[in-house]
């Protein structure tokens, strides 16, 4: 089994990288599952590099002695616009959540520690979910249990209860005011938040995949659905913008 390097080592990487690839960065934020701890020998090295000045923001993904890396590359500007902008309205923060986790490389600065507290402002507001994006996913999550209540098939209950997995904790998050996951990242935040919530995500879904029972995650999806109205069928109406026709040629 590949061993895990050491923060040590994971400091030592970043300060190489800044010297040869972003030798006139200002300096970068070191962050990621790796650095805290979770990684695996495939985690991705997550390192945010900050210039003065650049004409664009850009991302990429390379190898650094055998490591797999990617880089968040901005200047003070584009990354506000981009963590109030752009990744804020996701509603997951992943942005602004690397810089306020991230260790600064080489060291501490003014202005470091001033992108920490702009990311820490937009961390500590996550995005409202509205009375229409409610009513969309409570319509989506019913549609999708409906499926799931008598699949036709194995394959395809688990091609529905896949999506709903992502759907449901998503709604859960946004609906009770929390920054929202994705993926790998879901139980970790399910854990912080409400670990008997993980538990029965967890034991839900394992009795669907692996039994193929459907009840279980049936009763969670109702159980969060409920104080909220419940599952969405009878009597919705979803209007589209009147903007949305286009003439025929």
């Amino acid at each position: 089994m590949k061993k895990q390097p050491s923060l040590d080592e994971l400091i030592k990487i970043t300060k190489e990288i800044l010297q040869t690839k972003y030798p006139s960065a200002e300096f970068a934020f070191l962050a990621g599952s790796i650095v805290r701890g979770e990684g695996t020998a495939f985690s991705d090295l997550d390192i945010v590099i900050i210039y003065k000045e650049l004409p664009n923001a850009f991302r990429e993904s390379f190898y650094f002695r055998k490591f797999p890396v990617e880089t968040f590359v901005h200047t003070p500007k584009t990354l506000n616009y981009f963590m109030f902008d752009l990744d804020r309205p996701s509603s997951v923060g992943s942005l602004a959540r690397m810089v306020s986790e991230g260790i600064e490389i080489p060291k501490k600065s003014k202005l470091s520690e001033k992108l920490k507290r702009l990311a820490n402002e937009c961390l500590a507001h996550p995005p409202k979910i509205s009375e229409d994006e409610k009513r969309n996913i409570r319509c989506h999550i019913t549609d999708l249990v409906d499926d799931i209540r008598a699949p036709r098939s194995k394959e395809e209950l688990t091609a529905s209860a896949t999506v709903l997995y992502t759907v449901l904790a998503d709604f859960y998050f946004r609906a009770n005011g929390f920054w929202s996951a994705k993926s790998k990242s879901i139980p970790r935040n399910l854990q912080k938040i409400d670990p008997e919530l993980r538990q029965k995500f967890r034991a839900s879904f394992e009795d669907l995949f692996v039994a193929g029972k459907p009840e279980k995650v049936i009763e969670l999806a109702e159980e969060l659905l409920e104080p909220l109205g419940g599952f969405m069928f009878d009597g919705l109406r979803l209007d589209s913008s009147p903007d949305c026709r286009k003439p025929l040629g």
